[in-house]
């Protein structure tokens, strides 16, 4: 669930700075990337993922008794970037972590705790061939891989369709698909006192929260477009404008809140719409009933066309891994097939895996909620891999909140000013 883990990401800029000091070394293990024997591997501590993991790991050992898995939860800590940072610098990271945030990537890879998956033989060919196009948003500034495109949430407009028709909506049909529409549906919602708020994502300044107002419609306003390409900040622009007026017009009417809420405001019926993942589904279940649309666009965007921000978890093979032949070999199975379509079938997450829902046909007929989050998997829009990509988005997510959520500021001095100190984070590599 994304609750649990935004939790946990949120100490994660301390943490990554704290592990910066440990220098450039950190990883235990030699050069030899054709050693095998036992691994250890981590896995997150979501009910769900642990059900598949440890299934994962079992099918695996009955079939291997010289090469066997030794898995675990991730040890407890304020965030799992900080217990990874850690392991890294003190030399005994496991061989896998199955639970590795893209944003963090680049700090690993800069402790020297990441091998890259290019260096083996068929590293970038199998990368590719699972994840197609969306994988080569993961790969580094030296064009290897230090991560293995594995699973995303990508996030879209979950709404209440008992409110929208008790507002006088048309709960199956909403207008919601470009920013004229939703700015007058939430206006409709709100002067209806169906809820709160039309919308209300967090107003909370860690610097992952733009994921979850800003960046997905960025992603879709400009077709695809990352926050950093070719080591400039993008942002600064019409199409930057256009999403950070959206929101500047939604607090400035109250339709959102900028106060934060204990706990989930969709599900406690104080906000009419959220924005969130597959992983939503379960969670509300029955309690709720809702209806999901893909994010707005200022002119609109047909469906099979928008793109939205991924909130992906990937996993990272770890250089403290003595035996990391075995440990490409694992990371190859547990992301084979096979173990996609257990692991889509365990957790309704979706595999980064191209053409997801016709290699899965008979999964997402059978759950056709989770379809057209199967289908919005290929048009997703990662955290840019730079170098500082945690002081990246916090320094977006302070201007951002200065400006668009309190209005202290202009937007078009934000987007520039901004723009320009995340060109020099970016530029000190």
């Amino acid at each position: 669930m994304r609750r649990v883990i935004i939790t946990a990401a949120g100490a994660a800029a301390a943490a990554l700075v704290l592990t910066a000091c440990g220098g450039g070394g950190g990883g235990g293990g030699g050069e030899d990337m054709e050693a095998r024997g036992d691994i250890t591997i981590w896995y997150s501590n979501n009910e769900a993922e642990i059900e598949w993991g440890e299934q994962m790991v079992e099918a695996w050992n009955a079939d291997h008794p010289d090469e066997q898995i030794r898995a675990q939860e991730i040890p407890a800590g304020a965030s799992s970037e900080e217990v990874i940072g850690a392991a890294i610098t003190a030399g005994n990271a496991p061989c896998l972590v199955f639970n590795t945030s893209p944003a963090a990537v680049p700090q690993f890879q800069k402790q020297g705790g990441l091998v890259n998956l290019s260096d083996f033989p068929d590293g970038d060919d199998y990368i590719l061939e699972r994840s197609g196009d969306v994988a080569e948003q993961y790969r580094s500034e030296d064009g290897g891989f230090y991560q293995m495109p594995w699973k995303a949430n990508p996030v879209m407009i979950f709404y209440n369709k008992t409110m929208f028709a008790d507002a006088g909506l048309d709960p199956e049909n909403p207008s919601l698909s470009t920013y004229d529409e939703f700015l007058e549906t939430a206006r409709t919602l709100k002067e209806a006192g169906v809820a709160q708020y039309a919308i209300n994502p967090a107003p909370t300044s860690e610097f992952f929260q733009s994921w979850f107002d800003f960046y997905p419609l960025y992603a879709a306003q400009t077709g695809g477009t990352l926050l950093v390409e070719d080591g400039q900040a993008t942002f600064d622009s019409d199409d930057g404008g256009a999403v950070a007026e959206f929101w500047r017009t939604l607090y400035e009417e109250q339709l959102a809140g900028q106060e934060q809420y204990q706990g989930d405001a969709f599900a406690d019926g104080y906000a009419a719409m959220a924005i969130v993942g597959p992983w939503a589904i379960a969670v509300y279940g029955d309690a709720v009933e809702w209806g999901a649309v893909p994010v707005p666009t200022e002119q609109g965007t047909a469906p099979d066309e928008t793109y939205t921000f991924s909130d992906a978890k990937n996993i990272g093979l770890f250089t403290a891994c003595e035996n990391k032949a075995t440990a490409w070999d694992v990371l190859k199975f547990a992301t084979s097939e096979e173990q996609d379509g257990i692991w889509l079938e365990t957790t309704g997450q979706m595999p980064l895996r191209q053409n997801l829902t016709e290699t899965f046909p008979d999964y997402f007929e059978a759950n056709p909620a989770y379809e057209q989050f199967g289908d919005q998997a290929s048009r997703t829009v990662e955290v840019p891999n730079v170098p500082n990509s945690v002081e990246v988005w916090q320094t977006f997510r302070d201007g951002y909140s200065e400006s668009v959520i309190f209005g202290e500021v202009p937007v078009d001095e934000f987007l520039t000013d901004t723009a320009g100190r995340i060109d020099e984070l970016v530029a000190q590599g």
